[in-house]
């Protein structure tokens, strides 16, 4: 008798070579026949095959790693379609937006439609946590897409319709530098923090002069210690990790550089301190950036 891997195999070579043609998708591999680590085999490949006038050539490439652009079609669990790696396979999903990153099972071949580099079902969208379904007329995110090799458990939960938890948010310097190589262009970086905060005194115009009066001569006061040497307070100095519009990946974000989020307008701000003084703040700021969060800087607060 035949094993239920065997008759997965003839029967996803049967549909392979049903779906002949240029732009023909290749039917989604299911595991609905077979159970446990069997469901992710045999993996397939297929022909070469042509999208708007392009030959993409599958090819079971284990180290893919590549940055484009990702869209919504339709499909069941935490799945998505891909032009060349295997069927099934595994891949990490980074959106170059906001930097969160979810796993996702390749199941189908595609985008049948554009270049785009990767399609997501509307449950992977969803968990990327971009824009909901229906709030643009064309959903189209810059994304990087990683091939890995999940544990057991996490591609069970896959095949069965689940999703696994978001992996650790892509620092922005990072991002940037992804972003950089997709072409997509920055925003200018904040022009650092002065030494102080403090704006430097304007010039005074010049004085006219004016007709001489001989005052009465009256004692000079002995001016103050304060006045001699004003200081300016050493608390007050933070390292400023950025601001987000997400109140979780902000708590995050600062559980992981023992700092705090707080609430400002729209956004919430991360940042660590107070500092005792400038030397304190400027190390902070060294391991801040360390980390990975180059748009970093010194700032002061009451």
């Amino acid at each position: 008798m035949k094993s239920a891997a065997s008759f997965l195999a003839l029967s996803t070579a049967v549909l392979l070579n049903a779906c002949g043609g240029e732009n023909s998708a290749i039917a989604p591999v299911s595991a609905t026949e077979v159970r446990g680590p069997a469901g992710d085999y045999p993996m397939v490949l297929g022909d070469p095959f042509i999208v708007d006038g392009v030959t993409y050539t599958p090819a079971d490439v284990l180290n893919y790693d590549s940055v484009g652009f990702a869209e919504v079609a339709p499909g069941d669990g935490i799945s998505g379609a891909h032009h060349t790696l295997p069927l099934p396979s595994y891949v990490e999903v980074t959106s170059l937006e906001t930097g969160r990153t979810i796993l996702v099972r390749l199941t189908q071949r595609g985008p049948m439609q554009n270049s785009n580099l990767i399609s997501l079902s509307p449950q992977a969208w969803e968990q990327l946590g971009e824009a909901q379904l229906g709030e643009t007329p064309s959903m189209r995110l810059p994304v990087r897409v990683r091939r890995v090799n999940p544990p057991e458990a996490e591609r069970a939960l896959l095949r069965g319709g689940a999703q696994v938890s978001a992996r650790m948010d892509t620092p922005p310097g990072l991002l940037a530098v992804l972003k950089r190589k997709l072409g997509i262009a920055q925003a200018p970086a904040p022009i650092a923090a002065a030494a102080i905060d403090t704006p430097p005194t304007p010039p005074k115009p010049p004085v006219k002069p004016m007709p001489k009066v001989e005052p009465k001569p009256k004692p000079k006061p002995e001016p103050t210690a304060a006045a001699k040497a004003p200081v300016v307070p050493a608390k007050g100095l933070f390292v400023q990790v950025g601001a987000y519009s997400s109140r979780e990946r902000a708590e995050n974000v600062a559980k992981s550089l023992a700092g705090s989020a707080t609430q400002s307008g729209k956004v919430w701000r991360v940042r660590t301190g107070p500092h005792k003084d400038r030397g304190q703040a400027d190390a902070a700021l060294a391991k801040v950036r360390g980390a990975g969060y180059a748009d970093a800087r010194v700032v002061t607060a009451p």
